[in-house]
């Protein structure tokens, strides 16, 4: 297996960072990944597995060895009258992938359109957009542990699925690489237009006849008019969550607040839009050098070209303090800090 050394990641990371890591190789199978496991190199150094680099901000050099995930390959395992299984293997581009099951007519990730990173990501983050997440239709995971060498099967309840959560991002961080994901696609489409702006943009479309892949081109659209391409400007997307209050806290900051935008949950709890919260504190469209926050879409925060990663964890900060101090609410980054 070829490890190199001393690897640029500006490549690897949509943030666009320059930063490098010691040692740096990919892995296509099971094999070359317990290959890499066991060379010299690797052993008993900090380790990560790299999927689409589209969720992570990079503060430092990476001191260690970063192995990025390459495996490929879409099957489909099980059929029953309702449902299609299909296995997809964690290296697949995500955005490719819901293209792939949009074309064989299967139902149940077009909301999620156009969300950068690849497969390997969606259960790690329980990604999620325009109403849907991947909890609502993951069927399983194989993963490899990477001290014990054996594959492990994870289901739903397994994963421990929350908001942007699951169990690897806490209790199993850095001790799995998932290996295939496999998702149960609907036969017979549930239509979920409710969301956003997805109504309106299917009437601009001039949609007569509702689809998958109208939904689909819908997500698309809106999502390009809002946020930023990383190939065009540095970015991770969404790079705080919505934060969620009880209704105690949500009435108080109401009656402050009344335009406060927010979504109701169960047990009377409250999301509030994070996005609402940074604007009203004023930094929509601001840039500090070459790290800023989007103009079009106050939730992203953005590098224009030389900011580093601490400098733009220190903008994430600035805007946390921000709102803290002016709603009494605390921002959680989405994006994972290395």
């Amino acid at each position: 297996m070829l490890i190199s050394e001393n690897v640029l990641l500006k490549p690897y990371n949509t943030f666009g960072i320059t930063a490098t890591a010691r040692y740096f190789s990919t892995f296509a199978n099971q094999q070359e990944l317990e290959s890499l496991l066991a060379d010299a190199r690797v052993t008993g150094q900090p380790r990560m597995i790299l999927g689409g680099g589209s969720n992570i901000l990079l503060t430092k050099n990476y001191d260690g060895a970063m192995l990025k995930n390459e495996i490929k390959g879409i099957t489909v395992v099980a059929e029953d009258n309702d449902y299609v299984y299909v296995k997809a293997g964690a290296g697949e581009n995500w955005h490719g992938f819901v293209q792939y099951c949009i074309g064989q007519n299967l139902a149940g990730l077009e909301n999620l359109s156009l969300i950068p990173g690849n497969v390997g990501a969606s259960p790690m983050q329980n990604i999620g957009a325009y109403g849907v997440e991947i909890k609502d239709c993951f069927h399983e995971l194989e993963a490899f542990h990477l001290h014990e060498k054996t594959i492990v099967k994870f289901n739903n309840s397994d994963c421990k699925f929350g908001y942007r959560e699951s169990v690897f991002k806490h209790e199993y961080k850095n001790q799995f690489a998932i290996i295939s994901v496999t998702y149960k696609l609907s036969k017979q489409p549930h239509f979920n237009t409710s969301y956003g702006a997805i109504e309106a943009e299917l009437e601009h479309m001039g949609v007569k006849e509702l689809s998958i892949r109208a939904i689909s081109d819908a997500v698309i659209n809106i999502r390009s008019s809002k946020l930023p391409n990383p190939a065009e400007i540095g970015n991770a997307g969404s790079f705080f969550k919505n934060p969620s209050i009880d209704g105690a806290a949500y009435r108080r900051l109401k009656e402050t607040f009344p335009n406060v935008v927010a979504y109701p949950l169960p047990d009377d709890h409250f999301k509030l839009a994070a996005g609402w919260l940074i604007e009203q504190c004023g930094w929509k469209g601001y840039r500090q050098g070459d790290a800023g926050v989007h103009a079009k879409q106050s939730l992203v925060l953005v590098n224009y070209g030389g900011a580093t990663g601490s400098e733009i964890y220190h903008l994430s900060q600035q805007v946390v303090d921000s709102v803290h101090e002016k709603f009494g609410v605390t921002l959680e980054r989405e994006v994972n800090i290395i």
